[in-house]
């Protein structure tokens, strides 16, 4: 099993312990076989054992530190990239490891002693680099894996509400008083239900300066293991994404980036399985498409523009059910016949959060749709994002999921 198997980007954290975990594994292991095996050929009694050990002792330190940087580079991630970690790593902890032990006997550096610790690597030395160049290929590679692989509960980000809010962009509906208190306890409700539902939260640092970025999901979108950072269409929006591109790459993915000219806002991104969606309209211009496609072109998604033009973004329109049924609002949809698959919903707001394949969240407000949505089999949770919807904000502007 390699890395190709791995369907998330490991965190940095979980990234380090599966190669200190590699890496340790790689010095043991090939430590225990090495004294076994001169103990063995050699003729030795019990005995001699620990100073066989002993003799190794600096070459297994000096492997598990090269071992570990190498997995932690992404170096098991092929088998002759491991092979190949297994050799170099063995070749330079043998010559540091022997040249340490030549040094402790008070013997000064000298061409002769040069000349002897790099003649050990094809003499002694050599059925420690052979035996290190297959543990790593092999068991530390499995160890890496089953490290790397133990089950993440769903991550999902979220960003606390501005204390300038109310400020908030308005394009498509009249401005309304906000009540910032009530929305600040609908967010921690919100925040409460994704817990609940099992995920686990990830703050994005607040951005106190930008009234609109409590609506995340404009900021960042997660197409597997590349996160791209958007480029928002309101210019007051501009520095929302900056704490998004260190945050992803703690988080373990590759970070791509929508550049001026382009603009793309998140809430014009809507994947239905290998196809994605997005709103040409008043946020994301043809510019930011383009780039969108370029960057996701080449990890197996096809870019479908669809026109945007009575609602401020494409998810304000539809949203998509887990079986990839697009949902929505007709009166606010452009061009329904771009979907594979378009179910009418007989309320504005009726967007559609996934939470599992046979879960979605939904607003209050819309307790139609919900109806209908769990005729169709769903489990429906429901929020209270009233505040929210007065910004033109609805239940998917509150959080990315990162699958």
């Amino acid at each position: 099993m390699t890395a190709r198997t791995l369907t998330r980007p490991l965190p940095v954290g979980r990234r380090i312990a599966a190669a200190l975990i590699a890496g340790v594994t790689v010095a043991v292991v090939t430590h225990a076989v090495v004294t076994l095996l001169f103990f063995l050929t050699n003729g030795s009694t019990p005995a001699n054992i620990p100073a066989i050990s002993d003799y190794f002792v600096a070459t297994a330190l000096v492997l598990f530190v090269l071992a570990a940087v190498g997995v932690l580079l992404g170096l098991l991630k092929r088998p002759l990239l491991a092979a190949a970690l297994g050799l170099v790593a063995s070749i330079l902890a043998t010559f540091v490891g022997t040249s340490i032990g030549v040094l402790e006997t008070g013997t000064p550096w000298s061409t002769d002693v040069f000349g002897y610790v790099l003649g050990s690597l094809l003499g002694t030395n050599l059925i420690y680099i052979v035996v290190a160049t297959l543990v790593t290929a092999t068991v530390a590679v499995r160890v890496w894996f089953a490290v790397a692989s133990v089950p993440q509960r769903d991550r999902v980000l979220v960003r606390m509400p501005s204390p300038r809010l109310a400020e908030g962009e308005v394009t498509h509906i009249d401005r309304v008083p906000l009540d910032a208190d009530l929305a600040d306890a609908q967010w921690e409700s919100y925040v409460a239900m994704l817990e609940a539902e099992g995920f686990e939260v990830v703050n994005v640092p607040p951005s106190d300066d930008h009234p609109d970025s409590v609506f995340v999901e404009d900021a960042i979108v997660i197409f597997g293991g590349t996160a791209v950072i958007t480029s928002p269409g309101a210019e007051s929006r501009q520095g929302e994404t900056d704490a998004l591109r260190p945050l992803a790459r703690r988080l373990g993915y590759t970070v791509r980036e929508i550049e001026r000219p382009g603009t793309l806002d998140g809430g014009d991104v809507l994947k239905v399985g290998s196809t994605v969606y997005v709103g040409r309209g008043g946020r994301t211009n043809g510019e930011g498409i383009a780039q969108l496609r370029e960057i996701v072109a080449p990890l197996g998604y096809t870019v479908v523009p669809v026109p945007v033009e009575k609602v401020l973004h494409l998810k304000s329109a539809v949203t998509a059910l887990p079986d990839g049924t697009v949902v929505g609002f007709a009166e606010h949809v452009d061009a329904p016949q771009l979907f594979d698959r378009f179910l009418a919903l007989p309320e504005p707001g009726a967007a559609v959060v996934v939470l599992s394949d046979d879960s979605v969240l939904m607003a209050e407000s819309v307790p139609d749709s919900v109806a209908i949505v769990e005729s169709l089999g769903y489990r429906v949770v429901t929020v209270d994002v009233s505040e929210f919807e007065k910004l033109e904000g609805c239940v998917t502007c509150l959080s990315v999921r990162l699958r």
